[in-house]
């Protein structure tokens, strides 16, 4: 992907990840400096606009910061994906609310978005998990949002929520309101770092909110791709490094590499051309099953070894699998089914 006169802060950004990697894994971005060390390097700057404190950095500048930071520690490139989803909603909104992006393209608070009840979770209840209704001017939120990544270490949680005239609208949640309800972060199979929690609204009442349009939340986006993108990469460097004392590895890291570069390219054309939904998906459904073969392959390529828990191929191998659950609309996670089922 491209470069810009920037990007040496993202690649001292990348090696302080890298370092943080270990404790991020185990603490979280947000606890371990991780996120602190993007503000420092004007990375997050990279996703405000200009004209509200950062630097408002081209798409496929944003595509390639994601997959670089994926590729050192997939934990803190997480966090700072929902991060960016939620700078991306509240820079949609009226004045008031965008005040709140200088702050965070310093770092000096964060946020983070909780937006899956609206798009891939809990979409065939009998009722919407997140309701909000108008009172004279305030909006009181109730119900559940079950999938909110970093919700005990942020000052705000983004959220959406189906309206009572038949809508959906987003709304800005400090995270000390009253009525809300963190819970302890989630046991997850990978990622625990990521502090992954269901955030419950009892009466919730906000005022900071923001339109939804027509079409609501975009899912499976360009920034899912990226993070797959990333993590591809750090699996095959690892089946690159045991091909070093086996040369027959050789021609399976080089294979591996030019369908990564392949999919980089696709994903560098969509980011800087724009890219119709169908391709958007059928371009994360690739991206999703490269991810898992390659992480298959380096946890093959380092044998026992890397089946032991702390192995840097067992952890890619369990953070692969992420990827088949993380917002994934539904032509996603049938293309990816099909190929798992060998009918694609």
């Amino acid at each position: 992907m491209s470069s810009r006169p920037g990007f040496p802060s993202l690649t001292a950004a990348c090696a302080e990840i890298a370092a943080l990697a270990p404790r991020t894994a185990a603490e979280g971005p947000w606890r371990s400096g991780a996120l602190a060390a993007l503000a420092r390097h004007g990375v997050l700057a990279m996703f405000v606009p200009c004209d509200a404190g950062g630097t408002g950095d081209a798409e496929r500048d944003l595509v390639a910061a994601l997959a670089a930071i994926a590729e050192r520690c997939l934990t803190t490139a997480l966090a700072l994906s929902q991060w960016a989803a939620a700078v991306r909603i509240i820079a949609g909104g009226p004045p008031a609310v965008r005040e709140r992006l200088p702050p965070l393209a310093a770092g000096a608070e964060f946020t983070t978005v909780g937006i899956s009840q609206l798009t891939t979770s809990r979409q065939h209840g009998p009722a919407p998990a997140l309701t909000a209704t108008s009172e004279e001017g305030v909006w009181r939120l109730d119900g559940v949002c079950p999938w909110v990544t970093g919700a005990d270490s942020v000052a705000t949680i983004v959220t959406g929520a189906a309206t009572d005239d038949g809508g959906r609208r987003f709304f800005v949640v400090p995270a000390g309101s009253p009525g809300l309800e963190i819970d302890s972060p989630l046991a997850l199979l990978a990622l625990d770092g990521s502090r992954t929690a269901e955030v419950r609204f009892q009466g919730v009442r906000v005022t900071e909110t923001i339109s939804a349009g027509p079409d609501g939340p975009r899912t499976g986006g360009l920034a899912t791709t990226a993070l797959a993108v990333g993590a591809t990469r750090a699996s095959i460097a690892l089946v690159a490094a045991e091909a070093a004392a086996r040369p027959a590895l050789a021609p399976i890291a080089a294979g591996l590499a030019a369908e990564a570069a392949d999919l980089i390219a696709r994903l560098d054309a969509a980011a800087t051309h724009g890219v119709e939904p169908v391709d958007r998906d059928r371009l994360r459904a690739d991206a999703n099953g490269l991810v898992v073969r390659a992480a298959q392959a380096a946890l093959t390529a380092a044998k026992g070894a890397g089946f032991v828990r702390g192995h840097p191929a067992e952890r890619l191998a369990r953070e692969s699998l992420f990827f088949l659950v993380w917002s994934c609309p539904q032509a996603v996670s049938g293309a990816v089914l099909c190929e798992l089922a060998g009918l694609g």
